[in-house]
């Protein structure tokens, strides 16, 4: 079983469905309780709640990123294998993302006040998007994924004022200009 070209996915898989099994013994919502729509209002109490949002993005890049640095460091992989490893950072992140700590973080040094954690469905969402940019970086040209990426970066900095980047650096080490910049001022 373990050397069918298959278990890489089945155990891709199960590690996904576990992450949504400890998002809901959490206590995070299943769905939105204002209902189901495809798209999250950024900046409303919805905003990460609906399968789709602005953050989407974000998780697609994960995969591209996840991809690039895999296959610089573990090449030799079975690629489900290294699509494992991806899942399992995905995941990890996933569920520390929705820790009342990290919650409680955002809203502290961030724009995102009306931040409450993701529902299990944008979780779900969130990890399929990272499956799809790691899926389209395995098969697109090196220049176009990286065109991807900057131009999603500049896309979501231009709509919404935030990015994977700009996340990383206000939740790791919160800048006051570009707080500012966020909040439109």
């Amino acid at each position: 079983m373990i050397h069918d070209r298959r278990f890489p996915y089945i155990v891709t898989a199960l590690i996904t469905l576990v992450t949504l099994a400890i998002l809901l013994s959490m206590g995070r919502v299943p769905w939105c309780d204002c209902g189901v729509d495809l798209w999250g209002t950024v900046g409303t109490s919805e905003g990460s709640q609906q399968p789709f949002d602005w953050y989407t993005p974000s998780h697609l890049l994960h995969g591209f990123i996840f991809y690039a640095v895999l296959w610089l460091v573990a090449r030799r992989m079975v690629v489900g294998w290294r699509l494992v490893i991806a899942t399992l950072v995905e995941c990890a992140w996933e569920i520390a993302e929705n820790t009342d700590a990290v919650i409680e973080r955002y809203r502290e040094v961030t724009i995102s006040l009306d931040y409450f954690g993701d529902s299990v469905l944008n979780s779900a969402f969130d990890i399929a998007a990272m499956f799809a940019g790691f899926w389209l970086a395995g098969r697109l040209p090196v220049w176009v994924s990286f065109a991807v990426v900057i131009g999603f970066e500049v896309l979501t900095m231009w709509i919404i004022r935030d990015g994977l980047a700009l996340n990383v650096i206000m939740l790791l080490s919160p800048m006051e200009a570009i707080r500012v910049w966020q909040a439109g001022g």
